[in-house]
């Protein structure tokens, strides 16, 4: 019970920062419209501001991404996980300042290092912090909390002035800084050499069981192999050169990656962060009324959130594989009926109905939100191999980053040229791609360690071995 608490008072550090990510992203939704009524014209904001308000800090996540990794590597979990934690208290101190949309846009861009942070420090952290049992159940957790922030920004923005959710801000970006009491992460220790301060650390987190010990001995094991290959190695620029061509051909670097860039694609591309993100323009226009997207979106975001707890409980029985592809495959399927059922109203073939509409957004937003919306971090997170991850996890955020800001810039044109039915069509048939090519590699990860995890993808495996490892029954 003592680790278990440890693991939670790590964990709930990680989840306030998580919780404060969530509010940087559903600012917009609610900033936007404010900022226009009180100037009493749209031009206040213009639909080109609005979308870099939407998705700037994707774009300006991407330094840091090239950042943090290294500060990482050299210098631990700890030490750039403050740095992230200072820099959003200043953040949103300047977003608490703002009186217009270009101050709001700079205090959003000065967010690049929280929004890249979720894919660099944060996942190293909840992945190697926690035992194999719970890290399934921090993983997903998190990723609820992280839509709390949103639709607290959100109810927020519709009741009060948005200034609020600065201060929401700014009271749990103070939490985090129990990072002063955590140990350093166990792997990143063993990484370095330091084998007996990674396992008081490990002991710390983990306690003494017979997992535990097994974990710290394959851990520990695996790295002084690594780091005795390392220290045989002739570290010439040519060698490094050669090494890094070397280790991007190595199937433990690339089929992890691809396999990640695969998760992460399903998560954008299934339409369902775009609806959140531009969930009261979406009910808007579906309905006709100001006052019913907001209520309507609150209610949605609502009904996310009940279905990210509810995919939680489901992560504890299910397979990670089974509840990701089981679900994703619904929530495509709810879209493309979506996407005819809309369609054939714009060709009158059909009278429209606001509820069937609303009732088809909601059960969308229900199977993904029971999947992908919860898995797809944990399952990048727990595949990406301990040693590749200072090369691995900065291409994959830098990926995910841009992607995610260019999904979100280039959706309000996706919806004004395709219209409703149009970009629903173009989001399921994209989520589909991705899906299928999950259901054909993505290998189990459940209650494994990250040790055995990485032997899925070791280069001594034939392809025919590892085809069968992959796909696992």
């Amino acid at each position: 019970m003592k680790q278990l608490n440890n693991e939670l008072f790590i964990t709930s550090g990680v989840c306030s920062i998580y919780f404060v990510l969530g509010l940087c992203y559903g600012i917009p939704n609610v900033v936007i419209p404010q900022l226009r009524k009180e100037a009493n014209s749209t031009e206040a904001v213009s639909e080109e501001m609005a979308s870099w308000i939407t998705s700037v800090h994707g774009y300006s996540a991407l330094p840091w991404i090239l950042v943090l990794p290294v500060m990482t590597r050299l210098l631990g979990r700890k030490i750039p996980f403050i740095l992230v934690c200072m820099n959003t208290l200043i953040g949103y101190t300047m977003f608490y300042c703002s009186n217009n949309a270009t101050f709001v846009l700079i205090s959003e861009i000065m967010q690049g290092s929280l929004a890249a942070s979720n894919m660099t420090v944060l996942i190293l952290i909840v992945t190697e912090y926690t035992t194999p049992k719970y890290r399934g159940i921090f993983m997903t957790v998190k990723s609820t909390i992280f839509f709390w922030g949103v639709w607290i920004a959100n109810a927020t923005g519709t009741f009060f002035h948005w200034k609020k959710i600065a201060i929401y801000a700014l009271v749990f970006s103070i939490y985090p800084f129990t990072v002063f009491f955590w140990p350093e992460s166990p792997s990143w220790l063993a990484m370095k050499g330091k084998f007996t301060e990674c396992a008081a650390a490990h002991h710390w987190l983990k306690g003494y069981g017979n997992d535990s010990e097994k974990e710290l001995n394959n851990l520990i094991k695996a790295q002084k192999e690594y780091l005795k290959l390392r220290m045989g190695r002739n570290r010439t620029i040519r060698s490094r050169i050669k090494g890094f061509f070397e280790k991007m051909t190595t199937k433990g670097f690339y089929a992890p990656l691809l396999l990640s860039i695969c998760v992460m694609s399903l998560y954008n591309f299934s339409g369902k962060f775009v609806c959140t993100m531009y969930s009261i323009e979406l009910i808007k226009k579906i309905t006709n009324s100001e006052s019913t997207a907001y209520l309507g979106m609150l209610i949605l975001e609502a009904v996310t959130i009940l279905s990210m707890h509810f995919g939680s409980v489901l992560s504890r029985f299910l397979r990670r594989r089974t509840l990701l592809l089981g679900s994703s495959f619904l929530g495509i399927i709810f879209l493309l009926i979506l996407s005819m059922y809309l369609y054939l109203i714009s060709l009158k073939i059909i009278d429209e109905n606001k509820v069937v509409s609303i009732s088809l957004l909601t059960i969308f937003s229900m199977t993904i939100s029971c999947g992908p919306m919860i898995l797809a971090c944990s399952v990048y997170g727990e595949l990406t191999p301990i040693r590749f991850r200072s090369s691995s996890l900065p291409l994959l955020a830098l990926y995910s980053e841009f992607l995610m800001a260019s999904v979100l810039k280039i959706s309000p044109y996706i919806f004004k040229a395709l219209k409703l039915h149009g970009a629903f069509l173009f989001y399921g048939l994209s989520a589909s791609v991705f899906a299928f090519i999950l259901y054909k590699f993505l290998p189990e990860t459940k209650d494994k360690t990250l040790q055995e995890i990485e032997k899925y993808f070791q280069e001594t495996c034939t392809t025919k071995d590892l085809s069968k490892q992959l796909i696992v029954k």
